[in-house]
């Protein structure tokens, strides 16, 4: 993979920067900066080294052409967090958009509009491309939360700019992920949780090879109990998931990890934040019941075993930890993470959502950027994005 180090000299060239700016709104104003603020970095590194910066990210799912989802509010942000002179164009592509980027100075940056209002972006379109290559003389991709997909600005326009390398963030997350799994500092814990286990099969089977242990919780723990031969009540557990658990908890015993699962839980008669609530001890769930939250034997337990890791991987919350009485699972997870002594690594999604929620985010060694992308690549798959910058 092609890094900024590889980009050459681009000291008043026109870079087109793939970003992930796909941030929450709020009443008009961009809610959560992280993922702007992720990329500062590299489009710094491009402002130094002399470079007009065109930035091109989507935002939500939009339907044809929806104001509410443009990118004008992230633009905004931008200007305020680089003080740079921000312009936002009017459209994607087109002969003004090139006539904007023509405009540009050095430092300037040129946020492009939501490049899902461009229908052929998501079908990686070859006339978009082109239209995109048309806007810069050199492309970096920064963008990994959408690096596993082949869309016209993230693999198609690579093919169109011969000049194409990877941005600090991408780097960083490829780079990181890649030694978790190729030579990590061991012991290594890996916690996983969530809904199904289908969702996460290929990265659980990846993990029973190269971790040391294997922590599960979530909603994910009782496909696990049922294949023990434990009731789960009303909690969430699908047929399918059972099936795969057993084979899983069968073939356990030929891989390098140990697969733990919860001694006790948090029970509810309903998932709703006023629902009652009472502690399991045992994973027997009765009748009229669902487990909700992993219980507090349970978290001491995990929580001993991320403090005696030299590497730990968090994807997945321990509970529904969007309903405050059932979070106590994931934060003493997400406290466990912040405060143990080796290398931390959190899986996006979910689990970056909790630390953050918790104030933890600035406490683990790495917060990935791409739920759906660092599980992509732990799976072993070809990430589209990342493969074109080779």
């Amino acid at each position: 993979m092609k890094t900024l180090r590889d980009l050459g000299d681009v000291d008043g060239k026109r870079v087109l920067v793939r970003v992930d700016f796909n941030v929450p709104l709020d009443h008009g104003a961009v809610g959560d900066d992280t993922r702007i603020r992720a990329a500062l970095p590299t489009i710094e590194e491009l402002r130094r080294r002399g470079a007009r910066l065109v930035l091109v990210s989507h935002l939500g799912r939009p339907k044809d052409r929806d104001p509410a989802l443009s990118m004008r509010p992230v633009a905004d942000r931008l200007a305020e967090l680089t003080e740079a002179d921000v312009k936002l164009a009017p459209a994607v592509v087109g002969a003004d958009v090139r006539a904007l980027t023509d405009d540009l100075a050095r430092g300037d940056i040129l946020v492009l509009e939501n490049v899902r209002y461009e229908p052929g972006e998501t079908r990686n379109d070859p006339a978009l491309a082109d239209a995109l290559a048309e806007l810069a003389d050199a492309y970096v991709n920064d963008a990994f939360g959408t690096a596993h997909r082949a869309h016209a600005s993230t693999e198609g326009v690579t093919h169109r700019i011969s000049n194409h390398v990877a941005g600090l963030l991408l780097e960083r997350e490829v780079t990181t992920l890649r030694k978790l799994l190729d030579e990590p500092e061991r012991p290594l814990v890996t916690v996983l949780g969530g809904a199904k286990v289908s969702d996460k099969l290929a990265v659980i089977e990846r993990f029973l090879e190269v971790a040391d242990t294997i922590l599960i919780g979530g909603a994910m723990c009782f496909p696990f109990l049922a294949a023990g031969g434990h009731s789960v009540g009303s909690s969430l557990c699908l047929d399918e998931d059972v099936e795969l658990a057993k084979s899983l908890l069968a073939s356990s015993h030929k891989h390098h990890a140990s697969l733990e699962l919860p001694s006790d839980l948090l029970l509810a008669d309903r998932f709703a934040v006023d629902a009652e609530t009472r502690r399991l001890d045992g994973v027997d769930v009765p009748d009229g019941w669902m487990g909700v939250d992993i219980g507090p034997r349970t978290s001491a337990a995990y929580a001993a075993e991320i403090d005696r890791a030299a590497t730990v991987f968090w994807n997945g919350p321990m509970g529904a930890f969007e309903f405050e009485p059932f979070a106590a699972g994931t934060r003493a997870v997400a406290d466990a993470i912040a405060n143990a002594p080796g290398t931390t690594v959190v899986g996006g999604g979910d689990s970056a959502a909790a630390m953050h929620s918790f104030g933890l985010a600035d406490r683990v060694t790495h917060l990935s950027t791409g739920g759906g992308a660092a599980l992509e690549l732990i799976e072993g798959r070809v990430l589209p994005g990342v493969e074109a910058l080779s």
